[in-house]
């Protein structure tokens, strides 16, 4: 490539299922990423229920998966000429598309060659759709090599938020993920646990809502420190990383499997869920990193105000207030957007043919080129 600097569009839907956010970035010859321009589309109501029904098994899946898998095409091709139009720019302007897919499994776990990892999505039409170079299939590259296949974010998390510091960075997304980059430069980096999605997923069953806006339900509602336990007890929590997790793992069904007979109002359920994002990524942070000075969050779950309050009361505590807690905010980048920088972070990896994964992280045995192109 050797341009002192190029174009790249970041396209992500996470586990929450809520939407696409795709952005444009400025990616100089170093990797230094910065964001010019962003939309954010929400799923219409027919994809996100064909995306969720995917997370388990069913009929049909194939063919519901190749539907559905050209429909988020189509959403993601939609959401770049959005972004093209509003940045008043062509397809020929940009580099390559980094296109993260949706998840719907994630069974990093199996036997060495027998485990998968696997986000639907047709890159070939969503080349075809927009005219430009897509770089798709991020993570299966990793698995082949014996890793997890994720978290990929910590590598262009290194790239921008590494300091003279101690520094985490804590992604709240579905799931939540850590990635601790101390000032020696060691980078590592795993997923925590359930972030948004068991809230999501018990206000969806509770309520009909698709989430707990600001966190107001759970703040109503006292924690069940049983309830709490017996969560924390899965064997997840207590794994060595590298580790994974996804839907495959935590869901509905595994919550309600957690409280059981008990009688416990639903609204103490979801002050529990919340507790439990909160205490599970802090006493990783403090088991894994207990020199952090600074803690960034960024991810949806940032726009939950009872969630980041209670990381701060909790951090009191357990770090005696030496730890920092922001936002990507703080550091110019909005915290919805992060992980769709990363991914356009990726693409242009993909492009200069330089390795984006972190064997530490992810437990593959060397670093890897990720992803695979679609040329338009």
């Amino acid at each position: 490539m050797n341009k002192p600097q190029s174009l790249y569009i970041g396209l992500m839907s996470g586990t929450s299922l809520d939407g696409i956010d795709a952005v444009l970035a400025k990616i100089e010859v170093s990797g230094e990423t910065s964001l010019l321009d962003s939309v954010s589309v929400a799923f219409s109501p027919e994809l996100r229920k064909a995306l969720l029904d995917l997370q388990t098994p069913g009929p049909n899946e194939i063919h519901r998966e190749n539907q559905a898998s050209n429909a988020l095409a189509l959403a993601y091709a939609d959401a770049v000429k959005q972004l093209l139009t509003q940045a008043k720019l062509s397809p020929a302007d940009i580099s390559a598309i980094g296109a993260h897919g949706q998840t719907i499994r994630h069974q990093a776990d199996l036997a060495r060659h027998l485990a998968y990892t696997h986000q639907t999505l047709n890159p070939a039409l969503l080349a075809e759709l927009t005219g430009i170079d897509v770089i798709a299939d991020f993570r299966s590259r990793d698995l082949a090599a014996g890793g997890h296949g994720a978290p990929l974010v910590p590598a262009f998390h290194a790239q921008q938020f590494s300091s003279k510091e101690n520094v985490a960075v804590l992604n709240l997304g579905g799931i939540a993920n850590l990635t601790l980059l101390p000032k020696d430069g060691n980078v590592t980096g795993f997923d925590c646990g359930p972030a948004n999605m068991l809230m999501d997923a018990w206000i969806a069953d509770q309520q009909g809502h698709a989430f707990d806006e600001n966190g107001t339900w759970a703040s109503q509602g006292n924690v069940n420190q049983a309830l709490l336990s017996r969560m924390l007890e899965d064997s997840f929590f207590s794994k060595v990383p590298p580790k994974s997790t996804g839907r495959d793992d935590f869901h509905l069904e595994w919550l309600q499997k957690q409280v059981g007979s008990d009688n416990i109002n639903a609204e103490d359920i979801q002050a529990t869920l919340l507790q439990l994002t909160v205490d599970s990524a802090l006493h990783a942070l403090k088991g894994y990193a207990p020199q952090t000075q600074i803690l960034i969050i960024c991810g949806g779950g940032v726009r939950n105000i009872s969630l980041l309050n209670l990381f701060k009361v909790r951090a009191e505590l357990l770090f005696k207030n030496t730890l920092e807690i922001m936002t990507s905010d703080a550091l110019g980048i909005d915290p919805q957007l992060v992980e769709g920088l990363a991914f356009a972070w990726l693409a242009w990896a993909h492009k200069e043919k330089r390795p984006a994964n972190l064997p530490a992280v992810t437990g593959a045995k060397s670093p890897r080129i990720l992803g695979a192109c679609y040329p338009a």
